[in-house]
């Protein structure tokens, strides 16, 4: 049976993505960090992993695949939204936003797009 090992985001800088998501999530390097690549891990030993790799590829605009980060409720959301926002991330100013969007989509400081949602909503 097959799961998910790990996320894997490219990155210009390596170990500034990785700074960015340590602080983001609370993971830590699984091994000494290189300059093109480091695999981080929550130290709970819970959930998958993220990988961050050295791309010289561009940063997709609309990309296919992203995370989605779980907050609480639209208090949390917003909170956190503004931690990640301390820890380097962007807003991204989106035309498809719908009417009631319970996601606010960000960058991290490489320019991956990712989500934070309330999952507050039924």
């Amino acid at each position: 049976m097959l799961r998910i090992g790990s996320v894997v985001l490219g990155a210009s800088d390596v170990r500034r993505a990785a700074a960015f998501w340590m602080g983001a999530l609370g993971y830590v390097p699984r091994e000494e960090p290189e300059d093109d690549w480091v695999v981080l891990v929550d130290p709970r030993g819970v959930g998958a992993q993220i990988s961050v790799g050295l791309s010289e590829t561009p940063v997709q605009d609309r990309p296919r695949v992203h995370l989605d980060l779980y907050a609480g409720d639209a208090r949390d959301q917003a909170a956190e939204v503004e931690r990640l926002v301390g820890l380097g991330a962007h807003r991204v100013d989106w035309d498809d936003y719908p009417e009631d969007a319970d996601f606010v989509v960000l960058t991290d400081p490489e320019g991956n797009r990712f989500c934070v949602i309330d999952t507050g909503r039924e």
